[in-house]
C-alpha cells in the first residue's frame, strides 16, 4: 500500500511557529529579569562594601574629645593615662581622627599594660627602623607622647599620602600581615568594635 503524505496546514505551520516565538520570548524575558535580579543584588552588595569601608576612614577630624580618651585609659588603666589631650591633639595635628589610634593601641598592647609595649611607650608596636633606639625588634621611645607622635606620622606620611590607604579596611593587611601570623579579619572587625563602641558614648569594649 503506499505511503500518504499528508501536507501540513499552512495554518498549523504559522501556529507552530509562533509558539516557538512566544517559548524563545518568554525564556528571554526570564533571562532579562534574572540578569537585572543580579545586577541589583551586585550594585547593592557594592555600595554597601563602599560605605562600610567609607565609614572607617582614618582621616578626618576628631570623633570623640580628649576627655573621653582619658575615660577610657582610666577604665583600662592604662600607664599612659592622662595623655588623653596629647593623643587628641595629635591627631588634629596629623589630621588623623584620635579614635583610631586609641583603638589600635587598645588592640596593640591593651593601652600599654601587655608586651613590649611595657618599655617602648609604642601605641601601634612598630618595628624598629634605622635612626630609632631598638627593643627587641621595635621602636622604643622615651615618652608615651613620642610613642603617640610617631604612630600618627607613619599613619599619615606613609600609609595616606605615601600609599593613598585610608581606611581600616586597606591599612589593617599591611600594618599587621597575615604573613606576621596576624589574624587580619580579626584585627580589622576589634578596631571597627572599639572605634563604634566609644563613638557611641560607651567607654568598655
Amino acid at each position: 500500500m503506499p505511503k500518504i503524505y499528508r501536507r501540513r496546514s499552512h495554518r498549523s505551520t504559522i501556529r507552530g511557529r509562533n509558539f516557538r516565538i512566544r517559548f524563545r520570548f518568554v525564556h528571554f524575558g526570564a533571562m532579562v529579569v534574572i540578569a537585572g535580579i543580579l545586577i541589583t543584588w551586585w550594585l547593592k552588595t557594592s555600595t554597601d562594601a563602599a560605605f562600610e569601608d567609607a565609614k572607617y576612614n582614618v582621616v578626618g577630624a576628631p570623633t570623640i574629645i580628649a576627655a573621653f580618651i582619658n575615660r577610657v585609659l582610666d577604665d583600662y588603666h592604662s600607664p599612659a593615662a592622662g595623655k588623653g589631650q596629647a593623643l587628641y591633639d595629635y591627631g588634629v595635628k596629623y589630621g588623623i581622627d584620635p579614635v583610631y589610634a586609641l583603638a589600635f593601641f587598645m588592640h596593640e598592647s591593651s593601652f600599654g599594660t601587655t608586651g613590649v609595649a611595657r618599655v617602648t611607650h609604642s601605641l601601634g608596636n612598630i618595628r624598629v627602623t634605622e635612626g630609632y633606639q631598638n627593643y627587641e625588634g621595635y621602636r622604643m621611645y622615651k615618652t608615651w607622647e613620642e610613642g603617640f607622635k610617631d604612630w600618627y606620622i607613619l599613619i599619615s606620611d606613609q600609609y595616606v599620602r605615601k600609599w593613598n590607604l585610608t581606611t581600616v579596611d586597606q591599612i589593617v593587611p599591611v600594618y599587621a600581615p597575615s604573613s606576621d601570623n596576624n589574624d587580619v579579619a580579626a584585627y580589622i572587625a576589634a578596631i571597627k568594635a572599639a572605634v563604634d563602641t566609644w563613638r557611641s558614648g560607651n567607654v568598655g569594649v
